[in-house]
């Protein structure tokens, strides 16, 4: 709904109610028109004011209404923007809070744009897979050139008051009384032509050399996409700004909308969208929820172990202004981490203002770097980030419950081990939790979080909110080795190994995976989070050389297929971009560019020719199918176990922790639409081809669902609801 509202004298005050967030539906859109009409048409009124109920302008259009078909009677976003911007009288926008999307579109329909200091501005279509549709690829660039407006549109990055002012989208920022103010900067416009106040009759500035700055920007963010089309779409419609007159320009705006809206591309990114507030509602099986589970007020943490992840945990911590204890075992690990520390806040300090946050990096009191356990005494929370040692961690554990007070919750940030068994060394089981970062830890924002059997409601929903506080996304998962998303890597590396094996080159494969939109290739990943990681894992499971019983094969681990191409290359020092070399060389250690390595082929080829392999040329397809099927047909099983609550939560967690490209989805989503009858026909192929790897085999609850005529993924759960969930 869309309200009138009187003002003062000459002023109408037209309000948008349409909570919580003022959404642009279509009968507000047509509430909204009509109340302008009435503005229009009374000859008491000189100026008008939009606003939002509640302290807030708009978050624009209802994502949801994207999949209704378009009704001849609906008004469109940009026909009401257009309505607004030809009236007679000055209209003002008076932004509280939030303008995205049609918000902001709706405002630069608007002749002129007023906002509180704590306002937000933005046009985020794009990471929804579509582009502004209400005229804000052709408004904004005119208003504050192409790079401003590109750099907004195709990031969809929120832009807080203070910068929209600089850039010139406000006229003014006023602390507070923002439609007070609003309706003094109405009157004193009010009897002011309205002329190039209207952005349809300006011009999109153009810069010299605009020939060159589109292409290299359009080389950019080509690259940036990796496949993704709305960003690409976005630049079109810009680009048309400067190329056409602004009627046109509207039509392809539209056309370039209508093109992206029914591409399979948008319907992914919006189930994204919605898949992460569905994994984010969990309930375990007696029917408690975070959402009914007070959790306990966090008023000082611990980090315990200050390598690269827990450096991360500390910096995520102060960044939600909750005071850090930082503890490491001697004075030299100590200092090296107070440096390392503080040079992250520092980094941070300079980006937060951009989102409208600050960070004072030297209030001491929310950071204590200590060698001393016991002033951990007063903390609420625990977080261990040790390296992946079980004998170490439950020694950390055991002191933890000498030295903590009762109520401390005790986490553990693991990224593959027994929660159960950590938590069977304390005083405190119900009080014990997974809490698997990733790396950064203050970047990225997926915290895996792990439900043993006697943690407490209160522990999870703990960790849950807490994760809401450091800008996290916390997904509640299950208690078996690797959790959800290591549990599923595992299968899509071990494919990985077996393909390099049988004939592909890491150049081949990594080839095929970025082509599929993933940032960088598994190989070029694997060398930069360093191949000892996995190495160091593997001897502490028992699978590496060293730890064999004499006469087992090279290649078997308990009558399964298994390679040791990794553990060789550790064995030799080639750990990956830390030393220099790995599956790739680089020009030293550290380095970043990645070199193919004859060195590394000549070693591919006598590993084949000492194990008799017969090599074989292996297509993209078999690349992709085995890599990416292994991958979900794991998802598929982790689901029959219980150990996701849905199929969203897996999506959710490889988008935000695993580098899925977003515009596909998540690895369940992408399952459901190659259809789940040619995944358990290819997953049966390759497993008849393997017998030896029984990670091929098909999970009996994909073959269930083929069985029951591939249901949605909406209805996944339910089928397995029946079975003893593990969370």
């Amino acid at each position: 709904m869309a309200e009138y509202v009187q003002g003062v004298p000459e002023v109408a005050v037209i309000r948008i109610c349409n909570p919580p967030l003022n959404t642009l539906s279509a009968t507000t859109l047509r509430a909204l028109k009509q109340e302008m009409n009435r503005a229009n048409i009374d000859p008491a009124v000189k100026a008008i004011v939009i606003c939002g109920a509640n302290g807030k302008f708009s978050a624009g259009a209802d994502i949801r209404g994207f999949s209704i078909p378009i009704q001849k009677d609906r008004p469109s976003m940009e026909s009401v923007v257009a309505f607004i911007e030809k009236g007679e009288k000055p209209v003002v926008a008076a932004i509280e809070d939030i303008a995205f999307g049609g918000g902001l579109e709706l405002a630069l329909g608007c002749h002129y744009r007023i906002a509180n200091m704590k306002a937000r501005v933005g046009l985020p279509e794009v990471t929804i897979g579509l582009l502004p549709g209400g005229g804000g690829t052709q408004r904004l660039p005119r208003l504050i050139g192409v790079p401003a407006a590109l750099d907004m549109i195709i990031t969809g990055k929120h832009v807080p008051a203070t910068e929209a002012l600089k850039l010139g989208i406000l006229d003014e920022v006023v602390e507070e009384n923002t439609i007070e103010a609003a309706i003094k900067l109405a009157q004193r416009v009010s009897d002011q032509p309205l002329g190039l106040r209207r952005l349809c009759l300006k011009q999109t500035p153009k810069l010299p050399n605009m020939e060159a700055i589109l292409y290299e920007a359009f080389l950019k963010v080509k690259k940036q996409a990796r496949g993704c089309l709305s960003p690409e779409m976005c630049f079109r419609a810009v680009e048309a700004s400067v190329y056409l007159p602004f009627a046109e320009g509207i039509h392809k705006e539209k056309e370039l909308f209508l093109f992206l809206l029914t591409s399979g591309q948008a319907k992914a990114l919006q189930y994204a969208f919605f898949a992460q507030r569905v994994a984010e509602k969990w309930s375990l099986p007696s029917g408690a929820s975070w959402k009914t589970t007070s959790p306990q007020p966090i008023r000082k943490a611990a980090v315990i172990g200050l390598g690269t992840m827990g450096q991360g945990i500390v910096v995520s911590l102060v960044k939600a202004k909750i005071p850090v204890v930082a503890l490491e075992q001697d004075k030299k690990h100590l200092e090296l981490a107070r440096k390392a520390v503080k040079a992250l806040l520092e980094r941070e300090a300079l980006r937060m203002p951009q989102s409208g946050k600050t960070l004072d990096v030297h209030k001491s009191k929310l950071l204590h770097f200590t060698l001393d356990f016991r002033a951990l005494k007063d903390v609420d929370l625990v977080i261990e980030a040790v390296f992946e040692d079980m004998v170490l961690k439950k020694e950390i554990f055991c002191r933890l419950s000498e030295v903590c007070k009762p109520e401390a919750l005790l986490g553990t940030n693991t990224s593959c081990l027994d929660i159960d068994e950590i938590a069977s060394i304390t005083n405190r089981p119900q009080q014990v939790i997974g809490t698997h970062f990733f790396s950064p830890a203050h970047v990225m924002k997926l915290i895996e979080i792990i439900h043993g059997q006697q943690t407490s409601p209160t522990a999870i929903a703990t960790i849950m909110s807490l994760g809401k506080v450091m800008g996290k996304c916390g997904i509640v998962v299950g208690n078996c080795f690797g959790f959800v998303g290591n549990r599923m890597l595992n299968s899509y590396t071990e494919q990985i190994y077996f393909l390099l094996e049988e004939g592909s080159t890491p150049e081949e494969i990594d080839k095929v995976l970025e082509e599929f939109g993933f940032k960088m290739g598994p190989c070029k990943v694997f060398d930069l989070a360093g191949l000892d990681v996995g190495w160091k894992s593997r001897i502490g499971q028992g699978l590496t050389g060293a730890n064999l019983p004499l006469g087992t094969p090279s290649r078997q681990r308990d009558g399964r297929r298994y390679s040791p191409l990794p553990d060789m290359l550790c064995e030799k020092g080639r750990y990956g971009q830390k030393t220099g070399k790995g599956w790739y060389l680089y020009d030293k250690p550290g380095g970043k560019i990645a070199k193919s390595d004859s060195w590394l082929h000549d070693f591919l080829t006598n590993y084949r020719n000492a194990h008799n392999i017969t090599v074989r040329t292996i297509t993209q397809d078999e690349i992709l199918e085995r890599c990416l099927y292994s991958l979900v047909n794991e998802g598929f099983q982790i689901l029959s176990e219980g150990i996701a609550s849905c199929p969203e939560a897996i999506d959710t967690i490889y988008i935000n922790g695993y580098g899925w490209p977003r515009h596909k989805g998540g690895p369940m989503f992408y399952a459901s639409e190659i259809g789940l009858p040619k995944i358990l026909t290819k997953l049966q192929k390759y497993a008849d081809a393997n017998p030896d790897i029984p990670k091929l085999q098909p999970s009996a609850f994909l073959q269930k669902l083929v069985t029951l005529g591939s249901p949605p993924l909406k209805n996944w759960s339910s089928l397995v609801r029946s079975q003893q969930s593990k969370l």
